[in-house]
């Protein structure tokens, strides 16, 4: 996860018209076309989009629409997200699963993150699940265990306020394995010490 010096993946009202929150997108450079980005940051963006069999992620990330399904909503990505597998998205809101182009199916989880994360298991049929975001379902993964490796790509930027990943985390039983840098981002790979 891309993560500011003071803790936040997302930065303020989160919407349609800030996804990330405003100012968010600063800590999103080393992956999305800043010229500054180098080797590190290419191989860190390979880090990030190797196929998983499986994705969980919140409905923030989802999209914009809070409440009941009221309006036409199929995610951020256009008709080919970038997951090519299950999507398993955290709701509390049920709805009927989107199936999108290139593999990527949404199904829509209203019994937690323990149901939502057992599924994805499931139909990740051992080729490894991946915790997509945002920062409320991270933390419900790493309070739940299920997280072995850890990748955050800390930018050098302070957003003051937002979501911030590790609120209620009450440990951190992860040790860095490796560490790439880059003039945008730190990527530091941590594993569980218990996996090691």
């Amino acid at each position: 996860m891309s993560i500011s010096l003071d803790g936040f993946v997302a930065g303020p009202e989160q919407g349609r018209d800030h996804p990330l929150g405003k100012r968010g997108g600063e800590l999103h450079g080393w992956h999305v076309g800043d010229p500054r980005a180098t080797e590190a940051d290419r191989t860190a963006d390979r880090w990030l989009m190797r196929p998983r069999g499986a994705y969980v992620m919140g409905r923030n990330m989802f999209g914009p629409i809070r409440g009941p399904w009221d309006q036409e909503w199929d995610g951020w990505w256009g008709p080919e997200p970038p997951y090519h597998a299950p999507v398993f998205v955290l709701t509390h809101h049920a709805r009927e699963p989107i199936q999108m182009e290139g593999g990527t199916t949404f199904h829509f989880v209203t019994e937690g993150f323990a149901a939502a994360y057992e599924q994805a298991l499931e139909a990740a049929r051992g080729r490894g699940v991946d915790i997509a975001g945002g920062a409320s379902t991270a933390r419900q993964a790493l309070n739940a265990g299920a997280i072995d490796k850890l990748t955050l790509d800390v930018a050098p930027v302070l957003l003051g306020d937002g979501e911030r990943l590790f609120d209620g985390v009450e440990t951190f039983d992860f040790e860095p394995v490796e560490v790439l840098h880059s003039p945008l981002t730190t990527h530091i790979r941590y594993r569980r010490r218990s996996a090691a």
